[in-house]
């Protein structure tokens, strides 16, 4: 049977439907409405905040949520196994345009490679602030989110690491990001970890500083700035610290 969890949609079009609400008052107003109708017995309510609920197994997700928990969402979604099939979601305008934002563009960001990194997403449509009632002070849109599977055979925490850094002066070049001391102390301390695990001696005048410049250098990365860096850029910059003993997490 596909089950689908789904907020604000009409229950008629699935199977079954498992909805999230932490608005207990409008839980009992939608029981109401299905009771005594052939709906009541494809209708299932989780009652709770939908981040601190565990997700049953669903293959769609339809969901016009509060914008301010929309990062958080979409995340719990792309790590949620097993895979679901497809999410078709409504965002804040801006928001939306990150999420599908390409390298160059000016929204691109973060949340930009991170999404992309684990999901296809695609831009549906536009919805203005007069399709709602009473309306809000932002423009919306309605994007659609297909999980990678398999996904990319890759450590999230370490490559989210890696990103975090590059992109906190996205139009900095990579060789002034990890120039900042508090990037330096942490990649030192995982780097002597490292070699505390792999039996590695590090020499007296090691140089945290001079080792990120000569990974940079070797790569070609010293000069390119995350904003206009692709997924493939990133893989093979972590990489080239992975070898070499560097990680960021």
């Amino acid at each position: 049977m596909n089950i689908k969890i789904a907020f604000n949609i009409p229950i008629y079009y699935f199977y079954q439907v498992v909805a999230c609400e932490i608005d207990t008052r409008l839980v009992a107003e939608l029981h109401k409405r299905v009771q005594c109708t052939p709906l009541a017995s494809k209708l299932q309510v989780m009652v709770g905040d939908v981040l601190k609920s565990e997700l049953p197994f669903f293959d769609l997700c339809v969901a016009n949520l509060p914008y301010q928990i929309s990062s958080p969402f979409v995340f719990k979604l792309l790590l949620h196994r097993p895979f679901f099939r497809c999410a078709v979601l409504m965002f804040q305008r801006e928001f939306a345009m990150r999420l599908v934002a390409k390298p160059g563009d000016k929204l691109y960001c973060r949340l930009s490679i991170n999404t992309q990194l684990l999901a296809r997403v695609d831009h549906l449509m536009k919805v203005g602030k007069n399709n709602f009632r009473p309306p809000p002070k932002v423009e919306s849109s309605v994007v659609r989110i297909e999980p990678k599977n398999p996904p990319p055979p890759i450590n999230f925490q370490e490559w989210d690491g890696l990103v975090r850094i590059a992109f906190i002066r996205k139009n900095k070049t990579l060789s002034a990001a990890f120039k900042s001391n508090a990037v330096q102390l942490l990649l030192e301390k995982n780097y002597r970890i490292h070699c505390s695990l792999h039996n590695i001696e590090i020499p007296e005048n090691f140089s945290i500083a001079e080792k990120i410049e000569k990974i940079l250098t070797d790569l070609e990365f010293t000069e390119k700035r995350a904003r206009s860096m692709d997924i493939d850029d990133f893989i093979r910059l972590l990489h080239g610290f992975n070898v070499e003993g560097i990680h960021f997490s």
